[in-house]
């Protein structure tokens, strides 16, 4: 390639928006939510058009779990990568938050079977990944645009879950949650979102997952919720909120929701220009969505956009990183 050429490439590429990852490799410890056990977590910077890869290190052979729909087996009270008897569990918030700042390659090691949970949020994942900091890498990066709308549900009547993409030049979601219970009645059961007007750090990263002390002994009993308690997860009894500091928002309840489903639509495998809509979905119902969605392909295409022609939002905080 002579040198015209490679200026050109670099022009060619510079307008692009492009593909990211980390610049360097950061490490943390923490516990799994449902598991209980003590996890060392390490992400690691990866070459262009690596994806997100998880490693379990802590077996004889360590194995590679790429972060993809079809690779989900089981999604009871959270996302798991399955390979075998191998697994990865709690994949969500992580993976929130890697699509919060538009990281497309990633290395993540784990020395037990579940993602630490942190304070319950997207937030600790967030704020490790950009002490680590963003390296943008030269080629393009790929969205999945959606062409035409996909729906799935489950139940009927007052019981009906459904969750559904529509074609939207951005990336929005609409989420609508009904729990009957008093603490989560008095705040929002619906939310919108819009990432060409709203910040994903300020406005979802923070919000944590919930549950209800009536229900902790059947989950323990279960094999999950071992690791659960005030410092990661919002607590009620049968009436009011425990944890001592409150809400983080107003709709801090629906906001988680709309946080978990960001993590289960980015095992898609790539962002999404489309408009998830959806009512008491949970991490089945979104990993049905986006089964669906890619067992159709006259459903989406796969684009890259000129960074000055891109639909606003695309860019994710990058600004902020």
């Amino acid at each position: 390639m002579n040198s015209l050429n490679i200026l050109l490439f670099i022009f060619h590429e510079e307008i692009m928006l492009l593909q990211r990852t980390i610049k360097e490799k950061i490490s943390t410890k923490g516990v799994g939510l449902h598991s209980g056990r003590r996890v060392e977590l390490t992400m690691r910077p990866a070459a262009p058009n690596t994806g997100i890869v998880f490693h379990r290190i802590d077996l004889t052979e360590p194995v590679q779990l790429p972060a993809c729909a079809n690779g989900v087996g089981n999604t009871t009270m959270a996302s798991v990568l399955q390979q075998g008897n191998v697994r990865v569990s709690t994949v969500e918030h992580l993976m929130s938050a890697l699509y919060g700042l538009g990281i497309d390659n990633i290395h993540i090691d784990l020395t037990a079977e579940e993602v630490p949970i942190m304070d319950g949020s997207a937030g600790t994942f967030i704020y490790l990944l950009r002490s680590a900091g963003l390296q943008e890498q030269p080629v393009p990066k790929q969205f999945i645009k959606v062409l035409k709308t996909i729906e799935v549900s489950e139940g009927e009547g007052e019981n009906k879950k459904w969750a559904k993409l529509e074609p939207y030049n951005g990336f929005a979601l609409s989420f609508s949650i009904d729990f009957q219970h008093p603490a989560i009645d008095s705040t929002a059961n619906m939310a919108e979102v819009d990432f060409a007007n709203d910040s994903y750090i300020k406005t979802i990263a923070r919000a944590r997952t919930f549950g209800f002390v009536n229900e902790v002994e059947a989950l323990r009993a279960a094999g999950l919720a071992r690791g659960g308690s005030l410092d990661n997860a919002i607590v009620m009894d049968e009436y009011r909120v425990l944890n001592p500091d409150g809400l983080r928002y107003d709709d801090e309840f629906v906001k988680h929701k709309i946080l978990d489903a960001i993590g289960d639509l980015y095992l898609i495998g790539k962002p999404l220009v489309a408009r998830y809509v959806a009512h008491k979905s949970g991490h089945g119902l979104n990993n049905q969505l986006a089964r669906a969605l890619l067992e159709q392909p006259d459903a989406y295409e796969i684009v890259s956009y000129a960074s000055d022609t891109a639909p606003k939002g695309l860019n994710f905080d990058w600004q902020f990183a």
